[in-house]
Formats: structure tokens, C-alpha cells, sequence
């Protein structure tokens, strides 16, 4: 049975078709989830297939700060004394036939994890998914001048094998949890598969990341055996990367920092403490846990 708070627009039809997540929020640093299925939507030219209501999901007041609720309120424009326009949390799911690929751009919800799940389950059964995948990213100890560390957890172990060959790595992680983990561990009773991409990027850069975006961007390209065109990416990497590494020279505390940093990545060091650098990134005001 079709929820409720799904409206379907579009009755595509394909066979064996890969659905791809992307949420804004908590595993969206860089703009990694997010940014990834923006750009294949526009270059695919997807066309819209359905969308989430979101009243059911959705917390738009809390006893707090008008800082704090500001963060959970609807995005309006007033003009000349006018409402020109309301924007709830949209979900929006579009559709790119000819590489049977459905995409999913949204918000993690708020209230009603299974409802909302629910929601795009029932999707993928409708127009024939088959495999679900997750983008998204964490701040972990990654030097801005290598390419990103990328992590999966999988609903089968049978779905490991393709994405060995793809040198993802297999997350370890004990701690609170996401929509995406709820949905991994139903998949499997629900008749699809889903697996994890999750990039690690560098936690002292703050704001979109186009260097992470053009590595989880090459990835889901070769999953899904994609032609994808980041050219304007690649450019604006250069650029990007070049601003921060002068940025950087000029601190000579965190320059320091850095420069270990890459020798451990370098070396394939992997210190879950982080010692002196996540000390000094949390004395910045910056925390990764």
C-alpha cells in the first residue's frame, strides 16, 4: 500500500534500477551527499517522479533559542509586505530512465523514522529498484591535499565483493545513528539491497567541498557504471585546494598539524584518537567526533 505522505507524479517502469540517496544534515559535510545527487540530476536532466509530505516528519517548533529554532522552521520571503514564498523540508525523488536510475534529494526527518523510510521503499518497489546506495560524508583526519578516504556498510555481505574491487573500506562504528542505518537494516526483509559511500573529509575545512565531491562523484560513477562529466568540478578543485593551502601556510601551528597529518594518510596511519590535531581543532572550535 502506497503511504499516504507519498505523492507519486510519474509511473516509470524499469527493470533492475539502482535508486541513489542524498540527505542534507548530519553526513552531508562538504556538501558531498547532497552536491553528488544535485549533479547528476542536472546533468542527466532527471525528471520528477514523486515527493515526501513533509508534516508527518518534520518538527518546525522547539522550546529553545530563536537561534536554535530557526535552524528547524520552513524558509519563507516576504516582500513589500507580501508572501512571495513558504518552503517546507522538501523530498523529491526524479528519475533518469535511460540509466535506470531513480535519485532521491532530501532532508533526514525529524519524527517518524519508519514512516518516512517506508515512503521510499514503497517507491523502489513501485518502479522496479532493485539496489538503493547512500552518499554522504564525516569530518575525520583526512589532509586537504589527498583524495578522501571512502567507507560502506552493506545490507548483505554479498553485496561486498563489487566494492572491494571499487578499494572502499568497510566501516567500524559504534555510536548514535542515522535514517540510512534504520534503512540498512531493513532492506533485506524489504527485497532490495542497499549499501553505504561515505567519504571522509578533512574536519578543519568548513562549507562545500568540491575536491570530496569530484572523489565520491568518480566512485558512484564506477558503481553504477556511469559516463559523468565533472570538468566545471575539477576546476573549481584547483582553485579551491590552492586557497586553502596558502591559508594554511600562513598558520604555522596548523601547517605543522598538516604536514603530519600526510605523512600518517600517507603511510595509511589510522589514529582513531587524532592526539594533538583533534586537540587543536576542538581548541578552534572545531569538533569531530
Amino acid at each position: 500500500m502506497i503511504p499516504d505522505q507519498l505523492k507519486i507524479e510519474s509511473h516509470p517502469q524499469m527493470q533492475d534500477a539502482r535508486m541513489l540517496l542524498g540527505l542534507s544534515g548530519w553526513m552531508d559535510g562538504g556538501e558531498v551527499s547532497s552536491g553528488t545527487v544535485e549533479h547528476l540530476a542536472d546533468e542527466a536532466g532527471a525528471k520528477p517522479l514523486a515527493h515526501i509530505d513533509p508534516e508527518d516528519f518534520f518538527i518546525y517548533n522547539i522550546p529553545a533559542s530563536m537561534e536554535i529554532t530557526a535552524l528547524f522552521r520552513p524558509h519563507g520571503k516576504i516582500e513589500q509586505g507580501l508572501v512571495k514564498s513558504y518552503e517546507p523540508p522538501a523530498n523529491t525523488f526524479s528519475y533518469d530512465e535511460s540509466n535506470r536510475l531513480v535519485l532521491f534529494s532530501g532532508q533526514e526527518p525529524n519524527l517518524n523514522w519508519r514512516g518516512f523510510a517506508e515512503c521510499i521503499f514503497q517507491l523502489a518497489a513501485e518502479v522496479g529498484v532493485s539496489m538503493i546506495y547512500f552518499v554522504g560524508s564525516v569530518g575525520g583526519m583526512v589532509p586537504h591535499t589527498r583524495e578522501p578516504r571512502l567507507f560502506s556498510a552493506v545490507s548483505n555481505p554479498e553485496l561486498k565483493k563489487d566494492l572491494e574491487s571499487l578499494g572502499v573500506r568497510w566501516t567500524d562504528y559504534e555510536g548514535p545513528v542515522s535514517l540510512i542505518t534504520y534503512m540498512l537494516a531493513q532492506a533485506e526483509a524489504r527485497g532490495v539491497g542497499m549499501a553505504t559511500l561515505v567519504a571522509e573529509i578533512p574536519a578543519y575545512v568548513q562549507g562545500r567541498n568540491p575536491k570530496s565531491l569530484v572523489a565520491m562523484l568518480r566512485k558512484v560513477a564506477a558503481v553504477l557504471q556511469l559516463q559523468v562529466n565533472f570538468d566545471d568540478l575539477r576546476d573549481l578543485t584547483g582553485e579551491w585546494e590552492k586557497r586553502l593551502t596558502e591559508a594554511v601556510q600562513e598558520r604555522s601551528d596548523l601547517a605543522k598539524h598538516i604536514k603530519k597529518l600526510e605523512e600518517d594518510y600517507d603511510n595509511e596511519i589510522f589514529d582513531t584518537q587524532m592526539g594533538d590535531l583533534k586537540d587543536f581543532l576542538e581548541r578552534q572550535g572545531i569538533r569531530v567526533d
